[in-house]
């Protein structure tokens, strides 16, 4: 979207926010011209918190569906939107509750760590959530002798089960279908091309793509090793949204996307955070739909297991 078209719907956006007392909390993943109407731009963890802490009447997420469920858990008293209520989440949605209640029920000894990117129902079988900021200090949290369950993100939860060797750690079949999909041997390509560059990616990619890294770690994670890092170039492997951030706050460096197998498909974006647009934003706030409704023994039932997770990040 072009900036002659963005600004009307901007100023119509800031004017709605300010007649109905909103905040918009945008993540990274999500159009730079989204991310450039948001109050608060962050990765998961910062703003489930963000969400915590606003005094705003309402709050409207421009990011995913389990994302704005994820802030009306905390936040039950206040009327949460979301602009695009078909913007699912393929991690998500690789972890039906119904299903993760039955796989718990297998393992009754074992305490259950979620990845943030779950539903509320899954949520609610959870003992402590984390994201890709937290997950490392989660589990480290929990007695050694604790057999545990993670989920839904195997690379993840491969990921962390290797930097802790906690071999009593079951791990749900899930994945993310951007982070999935990045090709070894054109980020390989890419490194001979620019051997220079650092690599960075999240750690939702696969093990041989993490193992070609030079730093592992969550999207605002990544942010801060660019910023720190003396190198001028960084081949980014995880969302493509990001990039935005990343030129913005580091207009001196040079980020290159990396591709996944089939550049045809653009699977180095998430189609699902790209469906949030100015548009059904501005419309969402006008007309206060669409809203996260939640049944109030689940909410509270997730609720706690998010509250674990930042009470140990405080």
């Amino acid at each position: 979207m072009n900036d002659t078209h963005s600004e009307p719907l901007i100023r119509k956006i800031e004017e709605l926010k300010r007649q109905k007392k909103a905040v918009i909390l945008a993540h990274y993943y999500t159009r730079p011209e989204v991310q450039a109407a948001a109050d608060f731009l962050g990765d998961s963890l910062a703003l489930a918190v963000r969400a915590q802490n606003t005094d705003a009447e309402i709050i409207l997420f421009a990011g995913v569906h389990f994302m704005a469920e994820t802030a009306k858990v905390l936040c039950p008293s206040k009327k949460v939107l979301i602009p695009c209520p078909e913007a699912g989440c393929s991690l998500a949605e690789s972890c039906d509750a119904a299903e993760f209640a039955a796989f718990k029920a297998l393992h009754p000894d074992h305490k259950v760590v979620s990845y943030v990117n779950t539903t509320v129902g899954v949520k609610a079988l959870t003992d402590i959530c984390c994201t890709s900021s937290n997950a490392l200090e989660v589990v480290r949290s929990i007695p050694d002798d604790q057999p545990l369950i993670f989920g839904p993100d195997r690379n993840l939860g491969s990921y962390i089960r290797k930097l802790t060797g906690r071999t009593n750690m079951l791990l749900w079949d899930g994945a993310c279908h951007v982070h999935e999909e990045f090709s070894l041997e054109k980020l390989l390509e890419l490194k001979r091309e620019h051997p220079a560059a650092k690599v960075v990616a999240h750690p939702e990619c696969r093990a041989y793509i993490l193992e070609t890294a030079d730093f592992v770690g969550s999207t605002a994670a990544i942010l801060d090793y660019c910023g720190q890092a003396d190198s001028a170039e960084f081949i980014v492997v995880t969302e493509a949204g990001i990039l935005a951030e990343m030129q913005r706050r580091f207009p001196g460096k040079t980020f290159i996307p990396a591709p996944p197998d089939d550049e045809t498909c653009g699977c180095n974006n998430c189609r699902f955070m790209k469906m949030v647009t100015l548009e059904n934003i501005a419309a969402c706030l006008e007309n206060e739909i669409p809203e996260i409704l939640l049944d109030e023994e689940i909410r509270q039932k997730a609720e706690r297991s998010i509250l674990n997770m930042i009470q140990i990040n405080r």
